[in-house]
């Protein structure tokens, strides 16, 4: 357990920005998984949802809840598959 004071503040700092971070998350997650299950069915708003998810992607990684290399991978992968059914058809 912490002892000092500021140690106890930055336990409850640190507890405010996990909550914060995490909807941030989740929310990015979401995009991400809802731009996958998109381009994988060939719907027609695919590439709307990949723009959202690649918007998502940037905040987070801006803000630093995310690292940088990480979120361009994930767009990477994203926009690959995206171009991948795109020429298929």
């Amino acid at each position: 357990m912490a002892n000092t004071k500021s140690a106890i503040k930055e336990i409850r700092v640190a507890a405010a920005r996990h909550e914060r971070n995490k909807s941030v998350r989740s929310v990015t997650k979401t995009n991400v998984r809802k731009a996958e299950s998109s381009v994988a069915a060939g719907s027609a708003e695919a590439q709307d949802d990949v723009k959202v998810a690649i918007s998502s992607l940037d905040k987070a990684a801006a803000s630093g809840i995310i690292h940088a290399n990480a979120a361009a991978r994930k767009k990477s992968r994203l926009v690959k598959k995206l171009n991948k059914t795109a020429t298929a058809k």
